[in-house]
């Protein structure tokens, strides 16, 4: 009687095909058989969960292709659900749960090599304004249409483009000037306000893109926000207080002390504007000196000392100044408490 066979029975002479396709069915005694990983399988997930891993758990069909992922490895991941269909040739990888950071780097991938995110989910992604819909990318020539992207057309120059989170992204200045097309005068010098306030700068200045595109869609706002934005830039200190004094005196106030030094507890400051009496300070703003990181914090120092030892702080710029002397000369007067029939 022969010998029941002490090892399995292999049916498939040749594995050549089914390894490519990343598995193989061994056949045990009794008919058992299971599914084995082959000799690819990990070196390919290895692959893509490396590339996720930098990308907000996003990976590309391109990049998978280039990275000698298979498309069969890459069609089976799909129909087993461990790739996530986002946009065309676009994948989450093991679960849709994206950020919205990975919504942005999705839509970017799917636009190809040279997209990047731009228009109103670029000034999100810079924090410059709020928004929540979809991704705005912007490529060089015509692309199909896609669910859940807006496609702009432009061919950018590289001093207009950058990365930010590991997403190609439009650069600050390139952004604003996208945004002066769909905002208004209010909503964009709040956002030029605060990439200033934030000190968010380029290679390219938003000036200098103005020149390389001044026919452009909302340019005109943006050099009129510019233009006021300079109000008392470049004013020196000696002018700011000629230009006080002058308002004090046409409205027949008191006549402060100018740049005086006052003593708080362990501490001395120079002040501009000082009217010991009635312990009131006017301070003179001008951005050429108090316009630094280093100034603000200093500033806000000094204030907060002043006003728990009982002194007010009254700051005055140049703008306010030159737009709004009236109104000045009314506050300035309410807080040295001039009797009613000086006002």
């Amino acid at each position: 009687m022969p010998a029941l066979c002490a090892r399995p029975v292999r049916l498939w002479p040749s594995l050549s095909g089914l390894v490519a396709s990343e598995s193989y069915i061994d056949h045990a005694i009794g008919g058992e058989s299971r599914v084995r990983p082959g000799p690819g399988i990990e070196a390919a997930d290895s692959t893509i969960a490396l590339i996720a891993s930098r990308q907000y758990g996003i990976v590309s069909r391109r990049q998978l292709l280039e990275r000698g992922v298979g498309r069969r490895a890459i069609d089976h991941r799909l129909a087993a659900g461990r790739l996530h269909p986002i946009h065309r040739g676009v994948y989450a990888v093991g679960h849709r749960a994206l950020t919205s950071n990975a919504r942005c780097l999705a839509a970017v991938l799917a636009g190809g090599a040279a997209a990047v995110l731009s228009n109103q989910a670029a000034g999100a992604v810079w924090s410059l304004i709020a928004y929540s819909g979809r991704p705005h990318v912007t490529v060089p020539r015509w692309k199909r249409p896609q669910v859940g992207i807006t496609w702009h057309i432009s061919p950018l120059p590289p001093d207009e483009v950058t990365r930010l989170d590991g997403i190609p992204i439009t650069t600050v200045a390139r952004t604003l000037l996208d945004l002066a097309v769909v905002l208004d005068r209010h909503r964009l010098a709040k956002a030029i306000n605060e990439a200033e306030v934030r000190g968010l700068s380029d290679r390219l200045s938003l000036p200098a893109l103005l020149e390389r595109y001044p026919r452009r869609r909302g340019t005109t706002k943006l050099r009129a926000i510019l233009a006021d934005n300079r109000i008392g830039l470049d004013i020196p200190r000696n002018h700011l207080e000629i230009e006080f004094l002058s308002l004090v005196d046409k409205h027949r106030l008191p006549r402060p002390e100018v740049n005086a030094w006052l003593t708080v507890g362990d501490r001395s400051f120079e002040v501009d504007c000082l009217w010991r009496a009635v312990r009131l300070i006017v301070e003179l703003d001008g951005r050429a000196v108090h316009g630094t990181t280093a100034a603000f914090e200093t500033d806000r120092q000094r204030d907060r000392i002043l006003l728990a030892n009982g002194w007010r702080v009254m700051r005055v710029t140049w703008r306010q100044l030159i737009n709004d002397p009236a109104g000045v000369a009314r506050d300035v007067r309410a807080a040295l408490g001039a009797p009613a029939s000086e006002r």
